[in-house]
């Protein structure tokens, strides 16, 4: 059982975190309905990078971290049977996070920091803006060290014991996060802020572009992880089968620890700063990422089969038509495979040095983006917290047909929105583009596609506010006496674990290994050149 303290602050977490998402979808639907032909172009190029830039930080700073952060210590206590250790170290984390977002946010809608998600170097913009993500990040590193912490604390109390695999799980995403955010970290620190802050006038671009590289691919495997271990600990359970294998689990999450990192120059594909050379290295390892991803496809897809029989299921294809397909966890999980599918072909193309050539900056990158993270990752965010909240509240969540139509409109709004972004794409439709003139008739022919976009963000800011209502109903409904919260346990009894599926240590060290392989010779040959800096452009200034 959670305690009540904990219970208050994984709410907070989510609450924050879901309210920011809510916005972040509002503006979002609000640049598309800026760009498409249903009305005149506003006239001011400025306002739309600005919903552009409090988007994308929203969504890809705030919004993950947060819910990773409140899942965490949800885990800690349900799967180690421990209480929370730090907790007013958790608290001030979550304030760090908060009072960052906010200063973050204000020059951003002041117009004082329209420098996108990636901080697009030489563009300088406030740096309040700056400071601001920076306290988002150091908030969130108290989160992993209490982590550390408390495993740590539970394996004093049980020497030789297995990890249970969330928190093995969470463990993965907890250490990812904080190298990985290292590299924007060191961006900000060292190359942005002494600009911003007036000590410098210049600003070597392709450097600072590489360092964000680091943080710009594998940020996604760690909004992927609690989206991943919802999979593994939550759907068999919920659905009422079993987890095909613990140890194939593990090993999933310790591939994407090991090789998201050293991938993200497939980003720089058409940077000249970076070799050849280098390009292919990041390529090749981009590739190693589908293995966990498979291994996750085949491990869920048997666990579900399991349940699917274990329900009464026969035949080849029997156990399918016996799913719970009226559990919202089995929609979910459904929508999210299918939706990963979509993405992950796409990324097959980004990944590719001679066809990223034909996307590159185009809408079918946009489309790709949206399709992973607003797809398979939320999606299965709105799933653990329906499957958290009765027990965060002690209260009935509202009916499942409401829940259901939630998702089902989630993901009939992300094929919508999505499938006309690759089209345009392909037909050479660049992204972040304030403006299009409808009237050009080479570009008349893509006026439908983009209506078509703006009506799938419609049904997702629809599907957003029925998340939020179920959410709050959640608190006003009828209290209930629940079980003790149970993860997904697994099929066979598989024996002791080896060392290394119960400890990161030789992951760790290979990660950083990788990492230094990948990134210290395309760092520290731009570091050796001479007047490779430009001179920045702050925000608002002609360049």
């Amino acid at each position: 059982m959670l305690n009540n303290d904990t219970k208050r602050l994984i709410l907070a977490h989510f609450w924050i975190a879901f309210i920011a998402f809510f916005v972040a979808l509002l503006l979002g639907e609000w640049q598309m309905y800026i760009r498409s032909p249903l009305r005149d172009w506003i006239g001011n190029p400025e306002l739309y990078y600005r919903a552009v830039t409090a988007h994308g930080s929203a969504m890809g700073y705030v919004f993950p971290t947060l819910v990773a952060m409140g899942f965490g210590y949800a885990i800690v206590e349900l799967a180690l049977k421990q209480s929370l250790v730090g907790r007013r170290w958790a608290w001030i984390g979550f304030f760090l996070v908060v009072i960052g977002t906010v200063t973050a946010m204000v020059p951003v809608s002041m117009g004082l920091a329209t420098v996108l998600y990636t901080f697009y170097p030489p563009l300088i913009g406030n740096a309040f803006y700056y400071i601001g993500v920076v306290l988002v990040v150091v908030g969130s590193w108290i989160w992993v060290a209490l982590m550390s912490v408390n495993l740590r604390v539970w394996k004093r109390a049980n020497p030789g014991a297995s990890v249970p695999l969330p928190m093995f799980a969470n463990l993965a995403g907890a250490y990812l996060w904080a190298w990985t955010s290292l590299g924007a970290a060191i961006e900000i620190l060292f190359m942005i802020l002494p600009v911003a802050l007036g000590f410098k006038s210049t600003i070597d671009a392709g450097l600072a572009r590489v360092f964000f590289s680091w943080t710009l691919h594998a940020i996604v495997y760690f909004w992927l992880m609690p989206a991943y271990i919802a999979f593994y600990t939550l759907v068999p359970r919920a659905i009422g089968g079993r987890l095909y294998s613990d140890r194939m689990a593990r090993i999933s999450f310790i591939l994407f620890l090991v090789f998201s990192m050293p991938i993200g120059v497939h980003h720089l594909f058409q940077d000249p700063q970076v070799g050849s050379g280098v390009k292919f290295l990041h390529a090749v390892f981009t590739g190693m990422v589908s293995v966990p991803t498979l291994l996750t496809i085949f491990t869920i897809t048997a666990s579900v089969e399991i349940a699917g029989r274990l329900r009464g299921g026969k035949g080849a294809f029997g156990w399918v038509k016996a799913l719970p397909w009226q559990n919202p966890m089995m929609l979910a999980v459904a929508f999210s495979f299918i939706l990963l599918g979509f993405g992950g072909a796409g990324g097959l193309i980004n990944m590719s040095y001679q066809l990223d050539f034909a996307v590159h900056n185009t809408q079918w990158i946009t489309g790709h983006f949206h399709l992973i993270f607003g797809g398979a990752i939320v999606i299965m965010y709105f799933a653990l917290a329906y499957d958290l909240w009765p027990h965060l509240t002690g209260k009935q969540l509202a009916s499942g047909r409401l829940m259901r139509t939630q998702l089902w409109l989630w993901f009939i709004g992300m094929i919508v929105l999505t499938f006309p972004w690759h089209v345009v794409g392909i037909l050479g439709m660049p992204r972040r583009m304030a403006y299009f003139d409808y009237s050009n008739p080479e570009i008349a022919p893509q006026a439908l596609a983009v209506i078509i976009t703006f009506v799938g963000g419609l049904i997702l800011v629809i599907s957003g506010l029925l998340f939020l209502l179920v959410l709050l109903g959640g608190h006003r409904g009828l209290r209930i006496e629940l079980p003790d919260f149970r993860f997904s346990q697994a099929a066979h009894n598989e024996g002791r674990l080896p060392a290394a599926l119960n400890s990161y240590a030789l992951w760790l060290a290979l990660m950083i290994g990788l990492s230094i392989v990948n990134y210290g010779y395309p760092i520290s040959q731009l570091m050796a050149l001479k007047q490779t800096s430009v001179p920045a452009v702050p925000v608002g200034s002609q360049p």
